[in-house]
C-alpha cells in the first residue's frame, strides 16, 4: 500500500511545456525541503535526467506497453517510496498511447492506474476564449480521468491572462498556475529530442533553475501539494529488484500479448549485494557518460540482484574496461555525436573487441548496437559485429512486440518481450546470421545479431517486465 502524494501533468499535445512544469515542480518541491520522486510516462530517457537533476533522485519510467499495465503501481511504489511527493510527467497528449492500441501507455491510462489527478499544461499562446472549450473536452472525454487543475503556459500579458482566467471561470476546472514566455527555460533539441543532461551539464542545471523559479512564482505550489495529497491510498506492494529476479513465473520463455509481461550507480561507482561468504561476484560493466545516457534504473537494480557488481564506465575517457569485467551492457545514446572520439580511444575499442572475443555476455542496444558495428559514420569502431552503421534522414519510432529467435545470453528461444525502436541511424546488414528478435508488430522482420555471448539490436527492453533475462546475463557471466 503506497500512501506518497502524488499528480501528474499532462497536456493536449506534444509541445504544450509539460517537461518544464513537471521539471520546475519538481525542483520546486525539492527546494521547500521536499522529498520528491520524479516519474516519466512512456519509454523516454532524456526528460528523466532533467528530473534527477531537479530532485537529486533517479527518474523512473511508467510505461504500460513495455511493462504492462500490473507493473505500474509497484513499479512507481518502488521509486516513490519514503517520499513526500511524486510528481509524475505524462507523454505526448493526455490521450495519446500506442498507435492502434487505444488508451494502452498513454498519460490517462497512467493516470488511471495511479488513481491520481491530473494537472492539464495548456499552451494559451494562440487562443482566448476557446481555452474553456478545450479544458471542458479534455476534462469530460473520460470520466475515469480526473482532471483536477489546469496551469496556463506562454500567457502573454495580464490582459490575456485575464481573458484566460474568464474564459476558464465556468469550466470547474481551477487555475493552479499562470506561466509567461520564458526563453531562459528553453533546452536545445536534435533529432532525436531534448539535449541529455550529461552533455550540457552546466546549461541543463541554470535551465532546470530557471524552471523552479519561473514555476514557484507563476505556480499554486500550496494548492497543488494539497492536489497531490488528495490522491489517497495505492493498494499493492512495491515492485522489488530481488523478488523478481527469484520470481518462478520468469522462468517461462513466453507471455501474452495482453500481459507485457536502492539507488542506481553514478560514473565510476559499484553496486553489491549481501551473499555467501566465497561466492563470486561477477562485475558487469555498464557504459555511461555523455555518449551512452539511456538506460532505466532498474537494469542496474536486477543485475545487482541476480548477484553481480555493477560498474559504470566512459567509453570517451576510460581506456580499460573495469577490472575484472566478466559481462558488459551497452545502452542507447547518442555515440553518432562523438563518433570521433569513440573512435579515437582505440585502446577500449580493443578491449571491448576482446572481451566479446572470449566468448563473454555483452548486452547492446541501440547506441551500443552502433558502437560494436565495424564502423560509424566512416570511422573504425569496435569491430564486434560485420555490419556498418550511417546516420539517415529517417526516424524509426514506435513500439515494438518482439520475440527471441534462438538462445542467447539475454533469453531462450521464443521469449516474447515488448520494446521501443528510437533511432535515425542504419545499421547494414539489419540482422546477422542468427537475428536477435523477430519483430511480431507493427511489421513482421527480423532485427539484430546475436554470435557468440553477444546480443546487439535496436530493441529498446524495459527487463522489469521479464526480469529472467538479467538472472540469465548474470548466469552466462558466471558461466562463460
Amino acid at each position: 500500500m503506497s500512501c506518497v502524494p502524488r499528480l501528474v501533468v499532462a497536456a493536449p499535445s506534444s509541445g504544450s511545456g509539460k517537461t518544464t512544469v513537471a521539471t520546475g515542480l519538481m525542483a520546486a518541491f525539492t527546494a521547500r525541503g521536499l522529498a520528491v520522486s520524479p516519474h516519466k510516462v512512456g519509454p523516454d530517457y532524456i526528460d528523466p535526467g532533467y528530473h534527477a537533476l531537479a530532485t537529486g533522485r533517479v527518474g523512473r519510467n511508467l510505461d504500460a506497453y513495455l511493462c504492462g499495465t500490473e507493473l505500474i503501481g509497484p513499479l512507481f511504489a518502488h521509486g516513490a517510496r519514503g517520499c513526500d511527493l511524486a510528481v509524475v510527467e505524462g507523454v505526448m497528449g493526455l490521450y495519446d498511447g500506442a498507435a492502434g492500441e487505444g488508451e494502452l501507455a498513454s498519460t490517462a491510462q497512467v493516470a488511471k492506474l495511479l488513481r491520481a489527478p491530473v494537472v492539464l499544461v495548456v499552451d494559451a499562446s494562440s487562443q482566448s476564449r476557446s481555452v474553456a472549450a478545450l479544458v471542458h473536452g479534455f476534462a469530460s472525454w473520460d470520466p475515469e480521468v480526473r482532471i483536477a487543475g489546469v496551469i496556463l503556459n506562454k500567457v502573454a500579458s495580464d490582459r490575456h491572462e485575464e481573458l484566460l482566467r474568464d474564459a476558464l471561470d465556468s469550466s470547474g476546472v481551477p487555475v493552479l498556475g499562470v506561466l509567461r514566455r520564458a526563453p531562459q527555460v528553453d533546452t536545445p533539441s536534435r533529432h532525436l529530442g531534448l539535449v541529455p543532461v550529461a552533455e550540457r551539464r552546466a546549461e541543463a542545471v541554470a535551465a532546470v533553475a530557471a524552471m523552479a523559479a519561473q514555476v514557484s512564482s507563476g505556480c499554486d505550489l500550496d494548492a497543488l501539494f494539497a492536489l497531490a495529497r488528495g490522491a489517497g491510498a495505492l493498494p499493492g506492494a512495491a515492485w522489488d529488484a530481488a523478488e523478481a529476479v527469484d520470481s518462478p513465473t520468469h522462468d517461462h520463455p513466453t507471455r501474452s500479448a495482453e500481459k507485457p509481461a536502492p539507488s542506481v550507480p553514478v560514473a565510476g561507482a559499484t553496486m553489491a549485494t549481501d551473499r555467501p561468504a566465497g561466492q563470486r561476484v561477477p562485475v558487469i560493466a555498464v557504459a555511461g557518460g555523455e555518449a551512452f545516457t539511456f538506460s532505466y534504473a532498474e537494469h542496474a537494480e536486477l543485475l545487482t540482484a541476480a548477484g553481480a557488481e555493477v560498474v559504470t564506465f566512459d567509453p570517451l575517457r576510460d581506456e580499460q574496461l573495469p577490472h575484472g569485467t566478466s559481462g558488459l551492457v551497452i545502452g542507447g545514446g547518442f555515440p553518432e555525436m562523438y563518433a570521433a572520439e569513440l573512435s579515437a580511444n582505440e585502446p577500449l575499442r580493443k578491449a571491448v573487441t576482446g572481451l566479446a572475443s572470449a566468448g563473454a555476455p555483452v548486452a547492446a542496444e541501440c547506441a551500443g548496437l552502433l558502437y560494436l558495428a565495424r564502423e560509424l559514420d566512416g570511422r573504425p569502431m569496435c569491430g564486434v559485429l560485420d555490419a556498418v552503421a550511417r546516420m539517415d534522414e529517417r526516424l524509426t519510432l514506435g513500439y515494438r512486440d518482439a520475440v527471441a529467435l534462438g538462445d542467447s545470453s539475454l533469453a531462450v528461444a521464443g521469449t516474447r518481450m515488448r520494446g521501443h525502436e528510437f533511432h535515425r541511424t542504419v545499421v547494414e546488414p539489419g540482422a546477422g546470421e542468427s537475428p536477435a528478435w523477430g519483430m511480431r508488430a507493427p511489421e513482421r522482420r527480423v532485427e539484430g545479431f546475436v554470435q557468440q555471448g553477444v546480443h546487439a539490436s535496436y530493441l529498446h527492453t524495459h527487463w522489469a517486465s521479464e526480469p529472467g533475462v538479467a538472472r540469465r546475463f548474470v548466469e552466462r557471466c558466471l558461466t562463460s
